[in-house]
């Protein structure tokens, strides 16, 4: 075939060369192994294709089993609707697959077929690699993949050690096509606090709410979505995790959901699969080493004997004793590893005399073996005695790690008088040669870790030891100087930390919880949590920085009040009970307590992050003095750091002010210079307080744009920010950039781009969980109902986002809004409602020093004066002209054109046409651009009449100037 071809069949059009499936115009979702199998049947289509040629196009230069192909096939069979009356691909017994359905093959150009994909796309989920071989397990993967197809909730329940996990990878590889790659794995070994486990799995899928309770926002986030979320070793979150999985079973009905676990959710919708132990043949008499072989315990047992060194095949003779021993170990997968391990060294024979050795302490026969969990801790406690005193201390004191670690790490938990840093090494060396710690790479980085058996194993071990305080002292030290090395003062806001930290959140929550225990030490967990906050606060652990700042600064030791860490905790606890509590006094008492304790340790950089808290703070409760003022603080504190990122940062902080509190000449200014700034800083560009403020400097530009009379220019900024904001995609930043942009474009009355981006703000800030970014897209959704002229319904969302967001304290956009509301309320002629909205609305802005929005908010009392009965013609006219004066000196030309639209139509209704003229066409022509927006084309039209000296009416206040700052 060509570049260029098209196989089409029935409805559906293949494009081989693109890897895309079509249905009519429609974009089929397949995942990207199923298309690589439809390919190759189609080619071929009326020809068998061998089951290994399709596992080697779908899967190159890894082995899997027969049992993904099978699973792929069937997923491909429900895409393709294939049924009894519609047959596409038909199994060929003993031989491979046939594509069976009449083929056309077409010419096109590639391309010309939309929608388009990306020809190598990159997947969506996030699974570990799948084993290269797996042993036994392939109907296990084919029925859990069909219970999953068909019943959404499968929990897979066995004992530690069976291969639960190899097995529920496996599943979620063969069935990455049946979900389009939307499959998700979430390893829960790493969560110690149950609370966390609806949080993690947020993270996971991507869900960043800033919520104490992140359920109703996950719930929200997987609306619509069909996916399946893998959650792995349930066991020791089991009450969270079965919590969880039914809700998302019973109120995310696209979801499906695969758990492991060494026991039973015991939830609604659930359905148990029980993974039974490996075959293992009967030791009898005269078995062969074929029959024996013929089971997957043996073969399991082989294969790993094999890679511990032992190079000799299964002979007759020896049959019957790895039999022995497989049955011994109960077909438990980690236990035939564990000892299969030992065969490279010791043989089979003397292998299976230790085995028997050490089972005859714990066992009186058959009938009174213990619970197969008990079963593996008999055998890890076996090998555990096998090892050397050194291993056996090694092993116990690296139990405190909770998932991936350093071998640097693993010298200093470990290391003590009676073992050396290099002794570990080596000790960890023999630990990965038994098949105690695994291998893992992190960033191309070498990391290892423990299984979960093994540490749980090694834990108990150690606990039993006088040893435990003294490795857990050492464990939380570690954490602790390492995030101050390597997350310290210089990247607490450049956006490293998530590379350097993350992969260690689940042990260093270890070892909080040990600092704060009864038995820990509460010192070092003050200085452990100031150390970690940042990086809490940079991955959107946000409930969690919260919890462990607070409880730092309810026990700070008199040794740490004044210091850097007292000034961390305070910091990172404002910040965070901003997101997650709202604007409370707490917020700024905090900041204003941590700022000076800064100024008394001549930090500057925490000036500066402090000084910008307090800035947005202030803009979020409309104290736009208090905005401005620590702005200016800021940014002489920037020009004493003098670094390209933090002087980018104060110049944008600084301007972001001055537009707020009305000053649009000295914003342009200060935003400009911040922006250039930022695009040579580049990478080195800084996060102060979580916000980007880069976007927010792009926002306040395109904003001051508009009021200073350039609305083309003005557009072409706001969709640069939407397009910063949505390619760094942090959830906060992304809602406040859709809320301020949104506003540009219904200032210029292009309504429907405007509706676009309020519809995408209320579905972003409800996936997200983030209340007050909801409430202000509703009150924005009222502004666009009335601009549309819908002037009921817009009144009553208007009534319900302001009352949302004054309960909240967030008042950025409650002055705007209020002229807004008070048009809305004009219009429908509730003339009296009107006059005192728009009233509270000017006494809003004069208790917050604003005086941006007062221009618009003078304009609309005049029109309410002109409504009222009878018209009081002198109030009206001295609001126009107070608002002309207001807006001329804001230097808002496009608020002077909508102040002089009003008081031109009333000079004109007094016989004044001229001096209205007048007025009208000295504004108008300062606009160089944007004469195709409402209001330019409103002013046109008043213009050209008043030119023609034409009477008549034209109406107050169109859908242009309802669309209010």
């Amino acid at each position: 075939m060509t570049s260029g071809d098209v196989i089409a069949f029935g409805s559906y059009r293949l494009i081989p060369a693109e890897r895309r499936l079509l249905k009519g115009e429609d974009a089929v979702s397949v995942g990207s192994r199923a298309i690589d199998v439809l390919i190759a049947l189609a080619e071929s289509a009326g020809e068998v294709v061998g089951q290994r040629e399709l596992l080697a196009r779908a899967w190159p230069n890894v082995i899997v089993s027969d049992a993904s192909l099978r699973v792929t096939i069937a997923g491909l069979r429900r895409a393709l609707g294939d049924n009894e009356d519609v047959r596409y691909i038909a199994n060929v017994t003993g031989r491979g697959y046939c594509f069976v359905a009449p083929v056309e093959r077409l010419k096109t150009q590639l391309g010309s077929l939309r929608p388009a994909a990306d020809p190598t796309p990159v997947p969506k989920h996030n699974l570990p690699p799948s084993l290269v071989r797996m042993v036994g397990r392939d109907d296990a993967v084919e029925a859990l993949s069909t219970l999953l197809a068909s019943r959404r909730f499968v929990s897979l329940v066995g004992p530690g050690g069976m291969g639960k996990t190899t097995v529920a990878v496996s599943v979620a590889h063969a069935m990455l096509g049946e979900f389009g790659d939307e499959v998700y794995f979430v390893d829960l070994v790493a969560v110690t606090d149950a609370s966390l486990v609806a949080s993690v799995v947020a993270r996971v899928l991507g869900a960043f709410g800033q919520e104490q309770d992140p359920l109703p926002g996950l719930l929200a986030f997987l609306d619509g979505r069909r996916l399946l979320l893998v959650l792995d070793n349930c066991e020791h979150v089991i009450d969270a995790a079965a919590s969880l999985a039914e809700r998302l079973h019973r109120d995310a009905p696209h979801v499906h959901i695969l758990t492991t676990s060494r026991e039973a959710l015991r939830v609604e919708g659930e359905h148990v699969y029980l993974l039974t132990p490996l075959g293992s043949p009967v030791a009898r008499e005269g078995l062969t080493a074929a029959e024996a072989l013929a089971s997957p315990a043996v073969q399991l047992f082989m294969e790993r004997a094999f890679a511990s060194g032992h190079h000799l095949a299964l002979t007759d003779p020896d049959a019957a004793t790895v039999a022995t021993m497989c049955g011994r170990l109960d077909g438990i997968a980690l236990a035939i590893e564990l000892a299969a391990s030992r065969v490279g060294a010791y043989g089979l024979q003397a292998t299976a005399d230790l085995l028997s050795n050490r089972f005859k302490l714990l066992w009186q026969g058959r009938r009174s073996a213990p619970p197969r969990h008990q079963t593996l801790t008999a055998m890890l406690d076996w090998s555990f005695n096998l090892l050397s005193a050194r291993d056996r201390r090694v092993l116990g004191s690296l139990s405190v790690f909770i998932g991936p670690f350093t071998l640097e790490a693993a010298q200093a938990v470990a290391a003590d008088e009676r073992t050396e840093a290099m002794e570990v090494a080596d000790a960890t060396t023999s630990l990965i040669d038994k098949s105690l710690i695994s291998v893992v790479s992190i960033d191309g980085a070498t990391h290892y870790r423990l299984l979960d058996s093994t540490l749980a194993f090694a834990a108990e071990k150690l606990a039993s030891t006088a040893e435990a305080a003294a490795v857990a002292k050492r464990h939380a030290l570690y954490y602790t100087k390492y995030l101050s090395q390597n997350f310290g003062r210089d990247a607490e806001h450049s956006g490293t930390g998530i590379t350097v930290g993350q992969p260690y959140i689940g042990t260093i929550r270890t070892a909080l919880e040990w600092s704060f225990s009864a038995s820990g030490d509460v010192a070092i967990g003050v200085r452990l949590a100031a150390a970690v906050a940042p990086l809490f606060f940079e991955v959107s652990s946000i409930v969690e920085c919260v919890r462990w700042c607070d409880r730092g600064l309810a026990v700070l030791p008199d040794s740490d009040v004044g210091t850097a860490a007292q000034l961390t905790l305070l910091s990172f606890s404002a910040a965070s009970t901003m997101f997650t509590r709202g604007n409370s006094d707490k917020v700024r008492s905090s900041l204003e307590e941590a700022l000076s304790l800064a100024e008394k340790l001549n930090d500057q950089r925490y000036q500066m992050h402090l000084l910008v808290g307090l800035s947005i703070f202030s803009s979020r409760i409309g104290d736009f003095v208090s905005t401005l003022t620590a702005a200016q603080r800021g940014f002489t504190v920037t020009q004493a750091i003098g670094a390209p990122g933090v002087v980018a940062t104060g110049e944008s902080v600084l301007g972001v002010a001055y537009h707020l509190a009305g000053d649009q000449v000295e914003a342009r200014r200060h935003c400009e210079r911040g922006l250039a700034q930022a695009e040579v800083a580049g990478a080195a560009q800084v996060f102060f307080f979580g916000y980007d403020h880069e976007v927010r400097a792009l926002i306040a530009l395109a904003r001051c744009y508009w009021l200073m009379g350039l609305p083309d220019r003005a557009a072409s900024t706001a969709w640069r920010a939407i397009e910063v904001a949505s390619e760094r995609d942090h959830p906060i930043n992304l809602c406040m950039t859709l809320i301020y942009t949104s506003t540009v474009f219904l200032w210029r009355g292009d309504l429907d781009e405007a509706q676009r981006l309020i519809q995408r703000l209320t579905t972003h800030a409800a996936r997200h969980s983030l209340g007050p970014y909801r409430s202000a897209g509703l009150a924005l959704s009222g502004e666009l109902c009335i601009a549309r002229g819908d002037l009921a319904a817009g009144v009553e969302l208007l009534r319900q986002g302001l009352a949302v967001l004054q309960a909240e304290k967030h008042h950025a956009l409650t002055p705007a809004l209020h002229a807004t509301l008070a048009e809305g309320l004009m219009n429908v002629g509730q003339i009296d409602e009107a006059a005192e909205v728009a009233e509270a609305g000017l006494r809003l802005s004069r208790a917050f020093g604003e005086t941006l929005n007062v221009p618009e908010l003078l304009r609309v009392r005049g029109e309410i004066w002109l409504r009222t009965s009878p018209a009081d013609l002198d109030a009206a006219e001295q609001a126009f002209q107070r608002s002309l004066a207001q807006a001329k000196a804001q230097r808002a030309l496009s608020l002077e054109l909508r102040s002089a639209i009003s008081l031109s139509r009333l000079w004109s209704s007094q016989g004044r046409s001229e001096d209205a003229a007048d007025l009208l066409d000295g504004l108008y022509t300062q606009f160089a651009e944007g004469r195709q927006t409402a209001d330019l084309r409103l002013a046109g039209q008043v213009l050209s009449e008043l030119r023609c000296s034409r009477a008549g009416h034209v109406p107050a206040s169109g859908p242009a100037l309802a669309a209010g700052v």
